[in-house]
């Protein structure tokens, strides 16, 4: 529960490194895992994500005060914190983790919990806006985890967000069946953001100038381990073994029906008869 109406908002940006999405992933040699001596950068959902909240502060500077990007990875993440400080976050904090580990959505879900509880002894976390899915996994689960863990409203596949006049609450515009849908949240509140909708797209991330990636380096980065949190990331789930999808055999073109039906029957594929 927010403690007043006139209380200025702070948000909060969960972002993730990935192998870079112009990459070719490529199973490793042992069929454990993928190949991640690739170029990586931050998960295109979570800069939708830092866009908007950018965005949203430029919209309403007499209400939105701080936008601290967190990030749950291995020492190279803190290239991808300092991309979201390019874009305009003003702070960052990267619970470290070793390279080995790789953390399930319901392990992130309760460290940003854990985190977001810690924060409150500084300053109240109002609003969480972070991508809808990793593009490593995919699994789209931690928003929706994160809302429940902290029994606060969520608004999934945001395609537009408005801060209410009175500070209390947010309109969400997101993408459902056939259309899009508006709803309102009580702050504090989760949104997760979509790279496109059917409706509209939620933004277009800009670009870190080189000013901008200049003066992200004297912005503070605060590091934590995954102990100061309490909370365990040992995965749930075990991953037996990675394997490419077979190649697609290329298709061949016919002169009529009568040879298409020859071609079908020669493949083994019969009529079904009612």
């Amino acid at each position: 529960m927010r403690p007043s109406p006139v209380s200025l908002l702070r948000i909060l940006v969960p972002v993730k490194r990935c192998v870079d999405y112009a990459i070719k992933i490529r199973v490793n040699p042992s069929g454990t895992g993928i190949d991640t001596n690739v170029k990586h950068s931050m998960n295109p959902f979570d800069e939708i994500a830092v866009e908007e909240a950018v965005r949203l502060r430029e919209r309403r500077k007499d209400v939105v005060t701080n936008i601290t990007a967190i990030t749950i990875g291995p020492t190279k993440s803190t290239e991808t914190l300092r991309t979201a400080l390019a874009m305009g976050a003003d702070s960052a904090i990267h619970v470290e983790i070793p390279d080995s580990l790789s953390p399930e959505p319901l392990g992130i879900a309760k460290a940003l919990k854990a985190l977001i509880e810690r924060e409150k002894q500084k300053e109240q976390v109002d609003l969480v806006i972070m991508g809808k899915q990793a593009i490593d996994d995919d699994a789209g689960q931690t928003g929706q985890m994160l809302a429940g863990l902290l029994d606060w409203p969520q608004a999934t596949y945001a395609s537009k967000v408005v801060i209410s006049e009175d500070q209390n609450s947010v309109n969400v515009t997101r993408e459902v069946d056939g259309g899009a849908e508006e709803i309102k949240c009580r702050l504090p509140t989760v949104v997760t953001t979509d790279l496109r909708t059917i409706h509209s797209r939620l933004n277009e991330p800009r670009y870190a100038s080189l000013p901008n990636i200049m003066k992200a380096k004297k912005k503070p980065i605060e590091k934590l381990s995954i102990e100061d949190l309490g909370v365990d990331l040992t995965p749930r789930l075990e991953i037996l073994k990675f394997q490419e999808p077979p190649k697609r055999v290329g298709g061949g073109k016919v002169a009529n029906v009568d040879e298409l039906v020859a071609k079908l029957k020669e493949a083994g594929i019969t009529a079904v008869s009612n």
